[in-house]
């Protein structure tokens, strides 16, 4: 299990993405909304009326909180790469989800980092 973002070339590279955007427009994969923000707090966060701090604790709250890690593994399988928004190194909702099964399972699930030539 690994974590990316919706860049067209790492999309071809994956073919078991899942994205756990809220929105994910032209992407035609899997998807795992069960992970996506609510409306409300991405607005919110988007509208700066929370920042990063207060917008982990609120997805974890109302996302992570209900659901159980074991089960949300074993539904998305371990060669599975989540994917959102984000650029890699910019705060995101797969990071906090990458760093929520890492302390329940005690697994790494690192960020793709494409290698520069």
């Amino acid at each position: 299990m690994m974590t990316s973002n919706f860049a067209r070339n790492n999309i071809e590279k994956f073919p078991n993405a899942v994205s756990i955007a809220r929105s994910f427009r032209w992407f035609k994969g899997r998807r795992y909304s069960q992970l996506a923000p609510s409306r409300d707090l991405f607005t919110k966060y988007l509208s700066g009326m929370v920042n990063e701090m207060e917008y982990a604790i609120e997805y974890q709250r109302e996302t992570l909180n209900k659901l159980d890690p074991t089960k949300v593994f074993e539904e998305l399988g371990f060669d599975v790469v989540l994917l959102c928004w984000e650029a890699p190194g910019k705060f995101c909702h797969r990071r906090l989800v990458a760093e929520w099964l890492e302390e329940a399972l005690s697994i790494e699930v690192p960020e793709y980092m494409p290698r520069k030539i």
